[in-house]
């Protein structure tokens, strides 16, 4: 029977999940603290911060890949595949930074390293990568959303809106309400102000291959 099963040695990281962008690449974490925002509380309340590991599983050969091996202190967090490239973010807490790194496709080589300071976000919460093209943003539970990279944009949001996708300099966001009737929308936002221009019912989801559905 096991010819059946192909055993896929991920040093003990027992979950993956498809990574957005891509068909063929899973990722996967121990999240040895849970994500970024965690981390970065223990940090800040003194205690040492272990470093988590971040694998890549390629489909259908089971190929494992770990490009970057954090130190201590470092945290890697969501990744993402952007344009043919794999975008990983990692916060260093000891040094106060924040850093992209990119790979080619196959995740052979690092093609660029872009370094910000940590000190531009109030905190880690819900600092994630994201598109188009790849933007390093935080929504902050304070209903702030910031763009830090390569532009930087910060204004206010509903509480119950979250960031989709940008088409160049409109900013989609998806947001539902509960009265008279459950109900999602999607609103358009110019980048510049975060002023509403447009919003319509559906909602939102993007496809492996970056396809943008609206299902209303």
């Amino acid at each position: 029977m096991e010819h059946l099963f192909k055993k896929v040695d991920t040093q003990g990281i027992t979950y993956l999940e498809l990574l957005s962008g891509s068909r063929e690449w899973y990722w996967g974490t121990d999240y040895i603290h849970g994500d970024l925002y965690e981390a970065e509380e223990l940090f800040r309340d003194g205690y040492p911060v272990s470093r988590n590991k971040l694998l890549f599983v390629h489909d259908p050969d089971g190929t494992v890949v770990q490009p970057v091996i954090a130190q201590k202190g470092q945290y890697l967090g969501r990744p993402i595949c952007y344009d043919g490239r794999i975008a990983i973010l990692m916060v260093d807490f000891p040094a106060g930074q924040i850093i992209v790194m990119q790979f080619d496709g196959a995740l052979e080589h690092m093609i660029e390293r872009t370094e910000l300071p940590l000190s531009a976000v109030k905190n880690c919460y819900n600092l994630m990568l994201e598109t188009a093209p790849l933007m390093v943003t935080r929504q902050g539970n304070e209903d702030t959303f910031q763009i830090l990279w390569p532009e930087q944009v910060s204004f206010e949001i509903g509480e119950r809106e979250s960031f989709w996708i940008r088409h160049g300099d409109k900013l989609y966001f998806s947001t539902w309400q509960e009265e008279p009737e459950y109900q999602e929308e999607v609103i358009v936002r110019k980048l510049e102000t975060g002023e509403i221009i447009d919003r319509f019912p559906g909602s939102s989801m993007t496809m492996p291959d970056g396809r943008l559905w609206v299902l209303t």
